[in-house]
């Protein structure tokens, strides 16, 4: 089982390596034709927004980042701010790639609603593209990593996403609000730091051990939250993705907590907005 789990990720980390290599580069993976089929999908995070250009193949062209604090909890909360960045990685992309970047997809947490869909979708709309679709952010993440049988749980900057597949079939989807955002909450109110302070501790490897140790209670209230979802019997494997996860030790506490081995894919940040773009393909 461990085996099989691990190699079912092997495909997935190559174009998350790929992916790392160029994100944010002043270089594409390979030229582009001009009639060339392009697919992107974009991620607006509550620490980030990334936009990822995957050919027809759903191989990786492109990416590129912004930090930002434009959504909370999976909401739009800033738009404009939203749009500017976005536009500027259009921009961007647009000038490395030499072609115009038409359309693209977007996600939102599970049970947000149509209106946080609409949202992200004129987000995406006033940047410049045609939104195809808006999808639930674990889905697409299940997307890319291949999953027709499992639990995947998205830990975003606000909100702690689980989907469940059985025989390739969405049988579950829920989403509940802890995330990223709270473990900087704790680490902020524990040293009496503002948020950003809070932030980049978070990201500071030499920081790591005493940041961690802050928020263990965070990452095993993750663990909970996909044991209630799945009443105690998480459909294997459990693959955990998002960027609050970047810790060492996420894993094996998020596991121990869950009762089950939980598995991480290299760059987990990456995951999910190479999915949703996976979604921008003509009907």
């Amino acid at each position: 089982m461990v085996q099989r789990n691990r190699k079912l990720l092997t495909q997935a980390n190559q174009q998350l390596q790929q992916f790392a290599q160029v994100v944010n580069s002043d270089k594409a993976v390979r030229p582009v034709g001009k009639d060339e089929s392009l697919r992107v999908g974009v991620d607006l995070g509550t620490s980030s927004i990334v936009m990822v250009v995957l050919d027809e193949d759903n191989q990786v062209i492109y990416g590129n980042f912004e930090y930002d604090h434009a959504v909370r909890d999976g909401l739009v909360v800033n738009f404009m701010d939203s749009v500017h960045i976005l536009s500027r990685l259009k921009k961007q992309a647009e000038t490395i790639l030499g072609v115009s970047l038409t359309t693209a997809c977007g996600a939102i947490p599970p049970g947000t609603g149509a209106g946080s869909a609409k949202i992200v979708a004129n987000v995406i709309e006033s940047a410049g593209f045609v939104c195809r679709e808006v999808v639930d952010e674990p889905t697409a993440a299940a997307k890319f990593l291949r999953v027709t049988s499992g639990t995947v749980v998205d830990i975003g900057g606000g909100t702690t996403g689980v989907s469940v597949f059985k025989n390739k079939k969405l049988m579950q989807v829920s989403d509940e609000a802890t995330g990223g955002f709270h473990m900087s909450l704790v680490v902020a109110g524990h040293n009496g730091w503002d948020m950003d302070k809070a932030e980049q501790a978070k990201r500071d490897p030499v920081q790591e051990d005493d940041v961690f140790a802050l928020i263990r209670p965070v990452v095993e209230k993750m663990a909970a939250i996909t044991s209630d979802v799945t009443k105690g019997s998480p459909q294997n494997p459990v693959i955990v993705v998002g960027g609050a996860i970047n810790f060492k030790d996420f894993i094996d506490t998020f596991s121990k907590a869950l009762g089950t081995p939980a598995y991480k894919p290299d760059f987990p940040q990456f995951v999910t907005p190479i999915g949703i773009a996976m979604y921008d393909h003509e009907a």
